[in-house]
């Protein structure tokens, strides 16, 4: 009788990850085009040839806080997952607990709605 932890799973995916990532990046690598023109090494942002350098280009301050508050929203979607899974088990005390979490997240989405930071307009 064999013993497993529950984390073969797991370490199959990492492995099946990790050999796909190193097979399709040796196939780019072997049967992509080798001709670089100068052309295909300009940059190419938005449909449009960028102009100047990069260090001297500023970004809008907004920029930054809307990553920020995605990455924060993602964080709570990613926290919910395992809560949902497992409400169950949790029961109420779970169910007040996200309920808090989530009031807490949507007070912050007020307050930065309410400063403008969402605005793009102006």
């Amino acid at each position: 009788m064999v013993i497993t932890s529950g984390y073969e799973g797991i370490l199959i995916l990492a492995v099946v990850a990790a050999g796909f990532l190193i097979t399709m990046l040796t196939l780019a690598a072997v049967l992509g085009p080798k001709n670089r023109t100068r052309t295909k090494q300009l940059p190419f942002e938005c449909g449009s040839v960028s102009v100047g350098s990069v260090s001297e280009q500023r970004f809008n301050v907004r920029f930054y806080l809307v990553a920020m508050l995605f990455i924060l929203f993602d964080i709570e979607v990613i926290f919910m997952y395992p809560w949902a899974i497992n409400l169950t088990e949790l029961g109420v005390f779970g169910y007040v607990e996200m309920l808090l979490f989530m009031l807490i997240l949507a007070v912050g989405l007020v307050y930065v709605w309410r400063k403008g930071v969402l605005n793009w307009n102006d």
